[in-house]
């Protein structure tokens, strides 16, 4: 569908496009359940790092406009939203796990872990907990698994903002200390940056030794 060529067609469309990503909170909203807790993670993939995971409960009624699935998002707008979701949300909270839990319990465990901690964390205890991806063990049964929900459901789309920018301020963090892998622009992912430091350098103790192990094989892809 093209996008809308006047600026006023341009509101209409997000203000649409609003009311279709905030339908599934409504619908407990409208039920008397108003603290709806939005769950999703980053970090799943790369070779270094924290899995990190945010939690985020906004108001009954309350949408922000521009917000969407982070990764689809500039670095520059996802930097002001999160400004806007700290200003307007009920509490945020974030949870991780570490490279070493990572490579102890495997990275789909790890970010059920990291979620639940990100959980716990609230200020507030969610009645509900909506969640991106598949359905999560450890939460129990009071919480409802989205698939691709980070572009489907408002909180969930807050949350994968929260959870992108302050792993990225991390990786950066990071960076400063171990200049060689480039973290700052590959936030620990596979590039031929950072496989040529690992082949070079070696390993460090923020590396997924699980994911590192065939380094001289990632170096030859």
């Amino acid at each position: 569908m093209p996008k809308p060529r006047t600026k006023a067609g341009r509101a209409r469309a997000e203000t649409w496009r609003l009311k279709k990503l905030i339908r599934m909170e409504q619908s407990f909203w409208d039920q008397g359940i108003e603290h709806i807790a939005g769950v999703d993670e980053v970090g799943r993939g790369p070779l270094a790092g924290p899995v990190l995971a945010a939690a985020v409960i906004m108001p009954p009624g309350v949408v922000i406009r521009g917000v969407g699935d982070s990764k689809q998002l500039s670095a520059e707008k996802r930097e002001r939203l999160l400004q806007e979701i700290h200003e307007k949300a009920l509490c945020i909270a974030i949870g991780g796990a570490s490279p070493r839990e990572i490579d102890r319990i495997n990275i789909l465990r790890a970010t059920h872990l990291a979620m639940q901690r990100a959980i716990a964390r609230l200020r507030i205890p969610p009645q509900h907990v909506l969640v991106d991806g598949l359905p999560v063990p450890i939460l129990g049964e009071n919480h409802t698994a989205v698939v691709d929900g980070d572009a489907q459901v408002h909180s969930i789309a807050c949350a994968s903002i929260v959870a992108k920018v302050m792993r990225d301020r991390l990786m950066k963090l990071l960076a400063s200390r171990y200049p060689r892998y480039g973290w700052e622009h590959n936030a620990g992912y596979a590039t031929l940056e950072h496989r040529t430091a690992i082949g070079e350098v070696g390993l460090t103790p923020h590396h997924r030794r699980s994911f590192t192990d065939d380094s001289q094989l990632l170096l030859a892809l």
